[in-house]
């Protein structure tokens, strides 16, 4: 079982954001340190969640150059809020820098202001998704002498003449890791071999106390396509090692009471953060175009901890994770740095990644 960091902290104001970068690049190398896989990076636009989220690549080829042995990843590229064109160079340049060890999550993206903001109809990302994925894979298989691709996709046009350059470093690619919730997307990530992330709630509900009854689910359904689409074992071995289950905010202190404690303030200030922005999100809204069809939990409910939090001593957090390990998944993505990010919550985060490297990794690995 590998272990990674999501980096996912949040910026109140707009005088926080150098410090937050600054702050974020330190905790990305003491992960580095502590022996974790790999750093994961979201993609967010305007409302102050990971401010250098604005340009994942940039901030993961920055990272890159202090930490040639380590995975970069994607939690996940909105794919609709980026042009096909600039998508597939962005990928293959931190595929070259990072030498093949790139994971691009992708989804159609969460937040209708984002898109507004983007030139984009939130009742039609999903389509504009996936059309852009098509022309990404049309773009990347492209050689010089090949006629022209032309497309039309929501706010992106193009004409692309030659080819998409540079090449990459991945046979066709890096992986693109979709969510293997609904049935074409679990298909889309077995039947190419790619790594997919496994959710632990279904829809409607995005919460919920029992999480690893949905993890038990999706991962079976993705595993049996990726088993029997015709892949080798060891294209089947990087795609389940890399298969990555999610949790939105992880903490761990010497004792259970001590990490219910400490993660009760962590989450408080997150929600207060949720509120904040949802004045913006009540603006984007304002038409039938932009309207979101799925509420999130209130952070401190036990439906949204059940779900997206993974907090305790070193050995509940053990016995926890013992059956996703058991069950095959292969990488556990740790927020570590959940809402605003102040002092305190940098030391909690640190107290974390030690406890996680020293007393919950080895017993797992």
């Amino acid at each position: 079982m590998r272990f990674s960091v999501f980096l996912n902290a949040r910026a109140m104001r707009p005088e926080d954001d150098r410090k937050l970068i600054k702050d974020l690049e330190k905790h990305a190398l003491k992960a580095r340190d502590c022996g974790f896989d790999a750093i994961f990076m979201p993609d967010h636009h305007f409302n102050g969640y990971m401010p250098i989220a604005s340009d994942s690549f940039i901030f993961a080829a920055y990272l890159a150059a202090q930490m040639p042995d380590m995975h970069f990843g994607f939690s996940v590229v909105s794919v609709p809020l980026h042009h096909p064109v600039r998508l597939a160079e962005r990928i293959n340049i931190l595929d070259q820098l990072t030498d093949g060890k790139l994971l691009v999550g992708v989804g159609s993206g969460t937040t209708p202001e984002e898109m507004i903001g983007l030139g984009v109809n939130y009742a039609e990302s999903k389509d504009v998704s996936d059309r852009n994925l098509e022309i990404a894979e049309q773009l990347w298989a492209k050689e010089m002498n090949d006629p022209a691709i032309e497309f039309e996709n929501g706010p992106h046009r193009g004409r692309v003449l030659q080819r998409i350059a540079p090449i990459a470093y991945t046979k066709g690619h890096a992986p693109l890791m979709p969510v293997a919730m609904k049935e074409a997307s679990t298909r889309r990530a077995g039947e190419n071999g790619w790594p997919a992330f496994i959710p632990a709630f279904t829809p409607p509900q995005i919460g919920g106390t029992e999480p690893f009854k949905h993890v038990h689910k999706y991962f079976t359904a993705y595993k049996d396509i990726l088993t029997s689409s015709g892949h080798d074992k060891a294209t089947i071995n990087r795609a389940l090692g890399w298969t990555t289950h999610t949790y939105q905010c992880v903490h761990v202190a010497e004792t259970d009471e001590q990490a219910r404690e400490e993660l009760e303030v962590i989450l408080r200030a997150y929600q207060d953060a949720i509120e904040r922005e949802a004045e913006f999100n009540a603006r984007a809204e304002s038409d039938d175009a932009n309207k979101k069809t799925d509420r999130t939990p209130n952070a401190l409910t036990e439906d949204w901890i059940g779900t997206w939090c993974l907090y305790g001593s070193p050995e509940t957090v053990v016995e926890h994770l013992r059956p996703y390990r058991d069950l095959g998944i292969g990488n556990i993505l740790c927020g570590t740095l959940t809402g605003p990010l102040t002092e305190e919550k940098l030391r909690l985060g640190n107290q974390t990644l030690d406890l996680l490297s020293t007393r919950v990794m080895p017993e797992l690995k």
